[in-house]
């Protein structure tokens, strides 16, 4: 299963795209707008494949029917059965397109362990639907709260569909709840130099974080994974490190740009990210971390499962729940399961031995070390192929052999990690076009102008797609 080639913001297709979207959008009256961004967001999302809006069409008919249905409804029991046609039709879909190969994969391979060799019918030129889970748990989220009475369902299909549809976000996230979301979408948005300026310094950030720090380190990320072996000890965890930056440069830079997209044309959408690697804990790393999804399982799963006001065997058996269905919504395959139920596993034992006031400085520069290390291991399994690449990986890394390559870095590439953690220790706890707007002009300027010359002087040439596109 593969994914489809398509509009990626890094492309002169949608260099194009939005500029012309922009400007329509604020000449056109604000009553007819949805309309406009409804187009521009099926064009979008029909440029990766174009059978694929089908699905869309789907997921959106089948929640604004059921959604109305039940906001007909007062007895929440007698509302129930739409709710669970919805997560039947949705869940469904998810596991047909992602889940399917790999369900089936290891079913057969319990199967041949009991001298069985019954074959199914693989579908292995299935293409994965872009951006299928975020959008299949963005809607998702939209029918539990009708069910649970948080809104009335929305009568205007339009609105709905562009809700389900946003182009910034409908890819990649942030997952927005339609409280947030869908109201803006109803509002007639004034323009806003503020905004506007606001939404360019993010855009200009997420493209200096994706194309200038992401997309120079994958290509000596991949180097070493596609042969962990010839690589020395040292080498291996330089690139575990890499990988680390890689995959948080790539997702941070899409929803910094998602964000300042949304926010130039009046959408305040919620942040996804809030310094990470700056955690002293995996409970607090998760509270950093793709944060829109992060919240998602929170509400919409380990709150439904009886959150925290469980006895201590059932919390474990519900954060276990939460933390292995998040493995399994990242990827097909048994080592995002393992990545999951780690993170797990970790989280539950920082739960039970408790946390007391950390005030020592220096002893928050070590939990934040032992917490760095944690999360840069676990991201082994996240990113081999299969077990037996991660063995080979964690083979190098605890063989502690000085045979073989480290990792060639230029004097370039030393300079953007610089600038990369120094950003990030500057913006700690804001937003960069918050931080910056605080500055006098002069040093704003500054700032811009060495983005931009970063971006158009070491930014990756292979226009690499956005890793999280694939989930």
């Amino acid at each position: 299963m593969s994914l489809s080639e398509g509009m990626l913001f890094n492309s002169l297709h949608f260099l194009i795209f939005f500029p012309i979207v922009f400007i329509l959008y604020w000449l056109v009256k604000g009553k007819h707008r949805w309309l406009l961004l409804l187009a521009a967001s099926y064009y979008f999302y029909a440029s990766w494949k174009i059978e694929y809006i089908g699905l869309l069409l789907f997921s959106t008919a089948v929640d604004y029917l059921l959604s109305l249905k039940m906001s007909g409804i007062e007895s929440k029991k007698r509302r129930r059965p739409y709710l669970v046609l919805s997560l039947i039709s949705n869940l469904g879909l998810l596991f047909f397109f992602k889940y399917y190969l790999f369900a089936n994969e290891s079913f057969q391979w319990i199967l041949e362990q009991g001298g069985g060799n019954y074959r199914f019918h693989h579908f292995e030129d299935l293409l994965l639907p872009v951006g299928i889970s975020f959008y299949t748990f963005q809607t998702l989220a939209y029918t539990i709260d009708v069910y649970n009475g948080k809104h009335k369902a929305e009568k205007h299909l339009g609105i709905f569909a562009l809700y389900v549809s946003f182009f910034p976000q409908l890819v990649a996230g942030p997952i927005e709840r339609f409280s947030n979301l869908g109201r803006q979408l109803k509002e007639q948005q004034q323009f806003s130099l503020e905004n506007l300026k606001n939404g360019a310094r993010l855009v200009l950030f997420g493209f200096f974080v994706k194309l200038v720090v992401a997309d120079n380190l994958a290509p000596l990320v991949d180097g070493f994974y596609e042969n962990p072996e010839a690589y020395s000890s040292l080498g291996a965890w330089i690139a575990t490190a890499f990988y680390s930056l890689q995959i948080y440069g790539d997702f941070h830079g899409y929803s910094l740009i998602a964000i300042g997209l949304s926010l130039s044309m009046g959408f305040k959408i919620m942040d996804n990210f809030q310094n990470p690697y700056f955690a002293t804990s995996i409970m607090e790393f998760w509270r950093r971390w793709h944060i829109s999804l992060s919240t998602w399982f929170r509400d919409y799963l380990f709150i439904p499962l009886g959150g925290s006001r469980v006895n201590s065997l059932k919390l474990v058996v519900n954060i276990s729940i939460v933390f292995i269905v998040s493995g399994l919504w990242h990827g097909a395959n048994w080592t995002f399961v393992c990545w999951g139920a780690l993170h797990g596993i970790l989280y539950l034992a920082e739960r039970f031995a408790g946390k007391g006031k950390v005030n020592s400085i220096a002893l928050k520069v070590l939990m934040n070390f032992k917490t760095l290390i944690i999360v840069n291991l676990a991201w082994v399994f996240f990113r081999s192929v299969d077990f037996a690449h991660s063995g080979q990986v964690f083979q190098r890394l605890f063989a502690f052999e000085s045979e073989g390559k480290w990792m060639e870095i230029g004097p370039s590439l030393y300079t953007i990690l610089i600038v990369f953690a120094l950003s990030e220790i500057l913006v700690f706890n804001s937003r960069f076009d918050r931080w910056v707007d605080s500055k006098p002009f002069i040093l704003r300027w500054s700032i811009y102008t060495a983005l931009l010359f970063g971006i158009l002087a070491f930014g990756g040439v292979q226009n690499l797609p956005f890793i999280y596109f694939q989930f």
